[in-house]
C-alpha cells in the first residue's frame, strides 16, 4: 500500500534520482497538495498525537506564570509582544492569556499577541479559540512580520518538525543518507555521495559500526538564530520546549506517528506526522554564538514543578469530585513524570534572554 504523496515522491526519484532526508521530511509535512499539515487534523485524541497543552490546562498555565515572571524580572516593560511560533489549535495561548490576565492585568492590557502560523486551517481553529481576546491577537505567516517591541516568545514542539539532515557511516566514512527506490519500486534508505565535515562529528566517530547515523539540523539552527537575534535586538526572553537530548550524540531519531502509534518513516508519507529528536546542546551552542544569555536547560518535569505545577493541580482539584481529582493527577503525572508515556524527562526546556537576568526555575550559572 502507498499514499498519494508516496507516488509523487517515487515519481520525483525516478526523474531526478534519490532525495535527501531533508527533502523527504519537507515534502511529508508541507507538500502543497498532500503534506501532512496541509491535509490532516493532527492534534488531540481524534488525531495522530496529543501535545502537552492538550493534556491539561495546567501546562499552558505554567507557561503563562513563567511569562509573567520573565516580564517582571525584565523590569515590567511596556509595549510587549507575546509570540508563539507553531501554536497548534491555540490551546496553550488561551491558557497562557487566562493566567496573564489574572496575575498581571497591566501586562495583559498593554501587550499584543502574535501567532506565527502557516496553515490556514489551523489559523481558523486558533481564531475561534482566542476570539474572547478580540483584536489583541494577530496572525502572521512570517516571523519577520511581527512588529518591533519587547518580546516574550514561546515555541512548544516547533523544532522537532523542522527538517534534519542525516549521515550514515559507510566503509568510506559518513555519507548523506538518501531515500531512493528498491528493486520492488518501494521507498528505501540508501547512502549518497555527499560527506560531512568531520568537525561536526563527536570525537568517537571513528570507532562506530557501519550503519551508524548522525543528524544535524541547519534549518533548526537558522530558526534559533532568528529567535535569539530578536530577543537581543528588541529585548525579551524566549522559551523553547521540545523532546530530545541535552548532549549531542549518534543515533537515528527520525520517526513517524500515525493514529497515536509509531509508524515506519517511509510507510505512509503525508499521512503520518514526521519528526525527530531535538539536539538541545546544538541549540544552546547556536544561542551562545548569537550572544544571547542562556538561562538554562532543564527537563520539562523539573521546569513545571519548579513553577508550581503540583500546587496549581491541587488547587484545581479542590472541592471537585474524586474522578476529577484523579484525572488532574493523571495529567500532572503525564506532564511531569518519568518513564514511558510521560513527558517529564523526554521533553526539555531551554530559556534564553536578551540580557543577563535570573529566571526561575533555572539556576544561575556562575
Amino acid at each position: 500500500m502507498t499514499t498519494a504523496l508516496g507516488e509523487k515522491i517515487k515519481a520525483i526519484i525516478r526523474a531526478n534520482g534519490p532525495i535527501s532526508v531533508t527533502d523527504y521530511f519537507s515534502l511529508c509535512l508541507a507538500d502543497p497538495e498532500y503534506g501532512y499539515y496541509r491535509t490532516r487534523e493532527p492534534f488531540g485524541r481524534a488525531g495522530d498525537f496529543v501535545t502537552a497543552p492538550e493534556v491539561s490546562q495546567l501546562f499552558g498555565e505554567m507557561i503563562g506564570v513563567f511569562m509573567v515572571h520573565a516580564w517582571q524580572r525584565h523590569g515590567s516593560p511596556a509595549d510587549v509582544r507575546l509570540l508563539e511560533i507553531g501554536p497548534g489549535r491555540g490551546t496553550m495561548m488561551s491558557d497562557m492569556l487566562r493566567v496573564i490576565q489574572r496575575l498581571a492585568p497591566a501586562l495583559y492590557d498593554d501587550m499584543t499577541v502574535h501567532l506565527i502560523e502557516t496553515s490556514e486551517r489551523l489559523s481558523e481553529l486558533q481564531q475561534e479559540k482566542l476570539a474572547p481576546h478580540g483584536t489583541k491577537v494577530n496572525w502572521h505567516s512570517d516571523f519577520d512580520a511581527v512588529p518591533r517591541g519587547f518580546t516574550l516568545l514561546a515555541a512548544n514542539e516547533l523544532f522537532d518538525a523542522i527538517p534534519i539532515r542525516q549521515f550514515v557511516r559507510t566503509a568510506t566514512g559518513f555519507r548523506e543518507r538518501m531515500i531512493g527506490l528498491d528493486i520492488e519500486e518501494e521507498l528505501t534508505f540508501a547512502a549518497g555521495v555527499a560527506g560531512i565535515d568531520p568537525a561536526f562529528l563527536p570525537e568517537t566517530s571513528q570507532k562506530l559500526p557501519l550503519g551508524t547515523v548522525f543528524e544535524i539540523a541547519p534549518a533548526r539552527q537558522a530558526v534559533m538564530s532568528a529567535i535569539c537575534d530578536r530577543v537581543i535586538d528588541q529585548g525579551g526572553t524566549a522559551l523553547i520546549i521540545d523532546y530530545g537530548h541535552m548532549v549531542t550524540g549518534f543515533g537515528d531519531t527520525l520517526q513517524a506517528v500515525r493514529m497515536h502509534e509509531y509508524d515506519p518513516p517511509l510507510e505512509h508519507p503525508g499521512e503520518a506526522d514526521l519528526t525527530s529528536h531535538v539536539d538541545f546542546q546544538h541549540l544552546a551552542e547556536t544561542a551562545q554564538t548569537s550572544g544571547v544569555h542562556i538561562n538554562g536547560c532543564v527537563h520539562q518535569g523539573d521546569f513545571l514543578v519548579g513553577l508550581g505545577l503540583l500546587e496549581r493541580g491541587a488547587a484545581l482539584g479542590r472541592d471537585q469530585s474524586r474522578t476529577v481529582q484523579e484525572a488532574i493527577q493523571v495529567a500532572v503525572d503525564r506532564l511531569a513524570g518519568a518513564g514511558e508515556g510521560r513527558m517529564g524527562e523526554l521533553f526539555k526546556v531551554l530559556a534564553v534572554s536578551g540580557t543577563n537576568i535570573d529566571l526561575m526555575p533555572f539556576r544561575p550559572v556562575d
